[in-house]
């Protein structure tokens, strides 16, 4: 169906958002279902074969590899909707490879090889449709009624923590009392049931056709900036390309340390950087050989790359939530009918609350006493509050280290903090992301925001091989505090220099406006 066919009347909400967010409820359901009790049974069930004080940061080198993936894939996925087959399809084609990753799960429990070919299918399914879902929710508005498109994004991604939050509260029981194949087969159902309900909808979408080859797309204009010539001047971001391949050629000599999925990320960072720097120095040499419209939409993506990238270091310490606090809370007394990784049920259930009382109540109040909270400052402030969350987990993993007995109650701090950070950047980078994207390129940039969260879990790793050398833990021991609490207060240092950077940043940034005219 093509766009003016399928766009509501002006003003009024689009009936086929109902099959998106259908869809985003199951499909979240099967993905945090299975990934909230990754760790606890890789430790406990695959990775027996190794020496059991081993097993932990196993689990959670494996963990983070896996999202890096996950947060990967959104990159094929946008370019394959933006260039060849359009949102719609590629969604259906991807979320069909996705259940097959969850039927590995479910059938080879006990095989690695098995286990690990579902988890890498299923990064592939989910990280691909992730720009893609993101995208075709915005474009079912337009001009007339892109005011609803904040409350759908909230909404969107309301119900993506009611599938988080029955997910976290279930799922570790079905492990724990009928096994990981019943455990990892109900969300595979869950995703079987997602996309059916998004295939239902299918006669009632606003489908915009990809853009195939396209002289003046996002990759040809940065290709003339680079090599573009000016009379009595070099090509200093031909340079800084350049330099950024090498950093990528020579990113592989850390295969060994950090295996070869981490060191492709960080690779392709490197070269993303290279470029897009290389670029955005160069970029008025394209004006002449594209149209200027074309030059400001690489301009506005290219400024916003900027922006995701500072955002990096708020994912480094989301994500951990299903990994280090899940083995931290294993540490805590906790009644015996409740499962460690259940904890992380709070973050969706606080996220139910938190993100209508900020649109009913605090925003309003901001607004009144004259303080607008953009998008930018709302972001600023969720990093700000992801570095109080890891400074409070880190006194309790300091009480615990200490020998003193720490009820898992005390856990609820850090996840009021982080969730409250968490409703600040999240829901408001998927917004901000379509927002600014030219029409051309909007999977394409949604697949960059969801990168930053592949290279906030590649900070993690980096983190976690670093306390394996021998001179950086001497220097830990030497401050008198464990490597995991040294590691805790680390990462909280590391939110608050980057919430800091980020405001700095935010002040002179001017938003764009690529919505549909109608």
């Amino acid at each position: 169906m093509n766009a003016m066919d399928a766009t509501a009347p002006a003003g009024r909400m689009p009936r086929q958002i109902s099959y998106i967010i259908g869809n985003e409820g199951c499909e979240r359901f099967s993905f945090y279902g299975m990934r909230n009790i990754l760790t606890p049974f890789l430790i406990t069930s695959l990775l027996m074969y190794l020496p059991e004080a081993d097993r932990p940061g196993a689990a959670k080198d494996i963990f983070h590899t896996f999202v890096i993936g996950v947060y990967f894939f959104p990159l094929l996925g946008g370019w394959l909707a933006d260039r060849w087959l359009g949102k719609y399809r590629t969604v259906l084609w991807l979320s069909l490879i996705y259940c097959v990753g969850h039927a590995c799960l479910a059938l080879f429990e006990h095989s690695v090889p098995g286990f690990y070919t579902g988890l890498a299918l299923i990064a592939l399914g989910s990280g691909g449709i992730k720009p893609c879902v993101a995208s075709f929710v915005g474009d079912q508005f337009d001009a007339s009624n892109r005011h609803l498109a904040k409350i759908v994004f909230d909404a969107f991604y309301w119900i993506i923590n009611v599938g988080s939050f029955f997910a976290s509260l279930l799922m570790p029981l079905f492990l724990r009392h009928y096994g990981a194949a019943v455990a990892f087969g109900i969300p595979g159902l869950l995703m079987f049931v997602a996309t059916v309900v998004f295939w239902l909808g299918r006669k009632q979408y606003v489908m915009l056709p990809p853009v195939r080859n396209d002289p003046d797309g996002f990759a040809n204009v940065v290709r003339t900036a680079l090599f573009a010539r000016a009379d009595g001047k070099g090509r200093p971001g031909l340079a800084i390309a350049a330099a950024g391949v090498a950093l990528a050629v020579l990113s592989f000599a850390l295969v060994p340390v950090l295996g070869l999925v981490p060191a492709l990320c960080l690779a392709f960072v490197a070269i993303l950087a290279g470029v897009g720097g290389g670029a955005r120095l160069q970029l008025e040499r394209a004006r002449g050989s594209h149209p200027d419209e074309a030059i400001e939409g690489v301009r506005v993506v290219l400024r916003v790359l900027l922006v995701f990238a500072l955002v990096t270091p708020f994912w480094s310490l989301f994500d951990q939530k299903a990994s280090t606090w899940i083995v931290q809370a294993g540490e805590m007394d906790a009644p015996g009918w409740l499962h460690p990784a259940q904890m992380q049920a709070i973050n969706p259930a606080l996220v139910l609350l938190l993100i209508p009382f900020n649109n009913l109540v605090l925003f309003p109040l901001l607004r009144r006493f004259g303080y607008e909270p953009t998008a930018l400052r709302r972001m600023t402030a969720g990093i700000a509050f992801a570095s109080l969350a890891w400074v409070a987990v880190g006194a309790i993993q300091l009480a615990i280290d200490g020998g003193d007995p720490v009820s898992i109650v005390w856990q609820l701090l850090p996840y009021v903090l982080l969730t409250f950070g968490e409703v600040l950047v999240s829901a408001t980078g998927l917004e901000f992301a379509y927002s600014q994207a030219p029409a051309s390129m909007k999977g394409t940039l949604m697949s960059f925001w969801t990168l930053s969260v592949t290279v906030g879990n590649l900070w993690v790793l980096l983190a976690n091989a670093g306390v394996r050398n021998e001179s950086v833990l001497g220097y830990i021991a030497s401050t008198g505090i464990g490597s995991t609490a040294f590691q805790m207060f680390f990462f909280a240092a590391f939110a608050a220099l980057a919430a800091l950077v980020f405001g700095l940043y935010a002040r002179s940034y001017r938003e764009a406006d690529y919505y549909r005219t109608g």
